[in-house]
């Protein structure tokens, strides 16, 4: 699954490096995944809502087995 997750977030990456920021991968435990929001992204206001309404709603979009996205 982790394979899955990592050409998801490149997906993403895009949008988030356009505004300064990056998200990592640090661990896919069961069906929850774990990522580190870096760069602009790590000290946004707005961090919460990316995590949940972009990271999160894309990664089940695209691998519905997962049950949901944890920043660490």
């Amino acid at each position: 699954m982790r394979e899955q997750v990592e050409k998801a977030l490149d997906k993403i990456r895009v949008a988030l490096k356009a505004h300064g920021g990056d998200v990592e991968l640090v661990d896919v435990e069961g069906n929850v995944v774990k990522v580190r929001l870096t760069g602009a992204c790590g000290g946004c206001p707005f961090s919460t809502m990316t995590l949940k309404n972009g990271i999160e709603r894309t990664l089940k979009a695209e691998i519905p087995e997962i049950e949901r996205v944890e920043a660490v």
